[in-house]
């Protein structure tokens, strides 16, 4: 049904998905912006996109992870995309971006039908929440960098996506 894959205090939870590898095609998917209008890859063709997946924007961890990335997005220009994507409702989404000031990170979810989570490994089916991970996928759709973060509560390597995506444009 699913493999091991996340740690949530001392409880190991199952992951649904193949694991996305660097050289891979990235998935196409149909996401809900925060006005309920939907969003594809294809959206995003011809730019470098960051896609950063999270439990939930409710909590501490992912509300860092979040907004730092906002923060980052500033500065990359127009060719480097940054998306959020949880399984949180859009209107949570839409309530958080205007309450946090998120204006250069588009928040996306996949709560209609996980099926994004499924395709791209992150499917956390004991908590129907996407497990913590950040994937740079090139002009081209190819992706570039994967990281699965196996606990929770840690974060992302920030650094390490960034470079990526900025020696990609």
């Amino acid at each position: 049904m699913g493999r091991k894959g996340m740690m949530v205090g001392q409880v190991e939870h199952l992951v649904k998905g193949d694991m996305l590898t660097v050289g891979q095609k990235a998935p196409d998917f149909t996401l809900l912006a925060n006005d309920r209008s939907t969003r594809t890859l294809k959206d995003y063709a011809g730019k470098v996109i960051i896609i950063s997946t999270i439990p939930s924007i409710d909590t501490g961890v992912c509300s860092a992870q979040t907004r730092r990335f906002n923060q980052e997005a500033a500065s990359l220009g127009d060719d480097i995309v940054v998306l959020t994507v949880s399984a949180d409702l859009p209107f949570a989404l839409k309530r958080y971006c205007g309450a946090e000031g998120i204006d250069k990170t588009e928040t996306l979810s996949t709560y209609m039908d996980m099926k994004f989570a499924e395709d791209y490994g992150v499917y956390d089916i004991d908590w129907r929440v996407c497990q913590r991970a950040v994937f740079v996928i090139d002009k081209a759709g190819i992706i570039q960098h994967a990281e699965y973060v196996p606990v929770i509560g840690n974060e992302v390597d920030f650094e390490a996506a960034l470079a990526k995506a900025k020696s990609l444009v």
